[in-house]
């Protein structure tokens, strides 16, 4: 942890404690709005490493999602789903390694999704490693290949680590995004195989310690004539968790507030991943317009009217400047993630 952490009042701190407690209490009560689909959670192992997630209507990412994590050694997948009519409920109730529940409140007043998501996490993941990922996101990381989550985690333990950062590192096509053909089970990087090697911003804030990571493609092409409203793109997707823990916004920043120093950002020594973004499938042209139209992605929805329609508009993203992705070796010698020792 940085020394940074302790720069910090008193009051400060105890506003921050009162913060966790409410966030927590309020996360306690939100279990009352997810109906168990299946409950397989009876079959966690001590020591195994947990996926959450919050879904709508993704039948056609789920199965590379899934496999992805597997490979890299998820045990158990703990997923909300919310008020999808697509299909997704029933895929994920026939995964030996899923368990579901649904709730068709809204996604937005329930914190996009956090409370109930750290409401499973109060129940089932303490003392175990925590991966908080969309389905939009892969997880990778050095040597992701040969070398699943239980040896990083227990590496990252050796160290005296009980997080592990990622930047959010957007891909896309080259040419118009509903130009492209995407089938389910494929791999997203063989149509999304582009990404921008930066720059990208690195502050952080206070008084959470958290950083604030901006920059890159979407601030390139939908953001550029106001880059401080961009996507946030700092996460700590990774965490040996506690039931005292909660995720403020998204999993970008935590309570306790020292667990935010376990991330340093791009281009610094710590050890990192990138989460992989591939929200820039064909779909996600149709998915902005109804996704505008639902209101359920931010704060204040309709000052992101703009975006919506700029990408249900199918932009082509890539630039001459772009890269094409080639594993995480390309990306340590950028400096968007680092081995340090791992």
């Amino acid at each position: 942890m940085s020394g940074d952490s302790a720069q910090i009042s008193a009051y400060a701190a105890y506003r921050l404690r009162w913060r966790r407690r409410g966030l927590l209490w309020r996360s306690f009560r939100s279990r009352r709005q997810l109906r168990p689909v299946k409950n397989r959670t009876a079959g966690i192992r001590p020591g195994a490493i947990l996926a959450f997630s919050t879904i709508r209507n993704e039948i056609e990412r789920m199965p590379w999602f899934l496999d992805h994590h597997r490979k890299l050694g998820v045990d158990h997948f703990l997923i909300v789903e919310n008020d999808s009519d697509d299909g997704t409920d029933r895929y994920l109730a026939a995964q030996a390694d899923v368990s579901l529940w649904t709730t068709d409140r809204s996604y937005r007043d329930a914190r996009f999704g956090l409370d109930w998501v750290t409401w499973l996490q109060m129940r089932y993941a303490h003392d175990h490693w925590s991966l908080m990922v969309d389905t939009d996101e892969m997880l990778i990381y050095a040597q992701h290949e040969t070398r699943p989550l239980q040896e990083l985690t227990r590496w990252l333990e050796a160290q005296g680590h009980s997080v592990f950062g990622a930047l959010m590192l957007d891909l896309y096509p080259k040419g118009p995004l509903d130009s492209q053909q995407y089938e389910s089970g494929d791999d997203p990087i063989s149509v999304l195989p582009w990404f921008d090697p930066g720059p990208y911003r690195v502050q952080r804030q206070h008084p959470l310690g958290n950083l604030w990571v901006q920059g890159g493609a979407r601030e390139r092409v939908f953001f550029a004539n106001n880059p401080q409203r961009s996507p946030t793109l700092n996460k700590i997707p990774l965490v040996r968790w506690s039931r005292r823990y909660a995720y403020v916004n998204s999993c970008h920043s935590m309570l306790p507030r020292p667990l935010n120093f376990g991330y340093e950002g791009p281009g610094a020594d710590a050890p990192s991943g990138v989460l992989l973004h591939t929200k820039f499938l064909p779909q996600s042209v149709k998915r902005a317009t109804i996704e505008k139209a639902r209101g359920q992605h931010f704060h204040a929805p309709d000052s992101f009217a703009d975006y919506y329609d700029d990408v249900a508009a199918g932009p082509d993203m890539w630039s001459p400047e772009s890269i094409r992705y080639e594993g995480w070796r390309q990306l340590e010698r950028l400096g968007l993630m680092r081995t340090a020792g791992w």
